[in-house]
């Protein structure tokens, strides 16, 4: 399935960005969204916002955004680790 977000002429006249960088921008700022607000996986997130693993990584921390990471998710990777 993919989506398609249509965003009304007032709003995206309203934008304060260049037009070269609207799309990239606003799917950035999606995904920020909705990983902090834990809708969407850290890597579900960074795919969203077409960024690398340390890029988004980096811009979650610049904004103070925890990353979701638990428990299991520890064990999970050492269990991966260890083979």
């Amino acid at each position: 399935m993919a989506l398609r977000l249509e965003i009304s002429d007032s709003v995206a006249s309203g934008l304060q960005l260049p037009a070269s960088e609207v799309e990239s921008r606003l799917r950035t700022e999606l995904a920020v969204g909705l990983y902090a607000q834990g809708i969407l996986s850290f890597g579900k997130a960074r795919e969203l916002a077409e960024m690398s693993q340390y890029e988004f990584g980096d811009l979650i921390g610049d904004r103070g955004i925890p990353r979701h990471y638990t428990e299991a998710d520890l064990e999970a990777d050492l269990a991966y680790a260890r083979g």
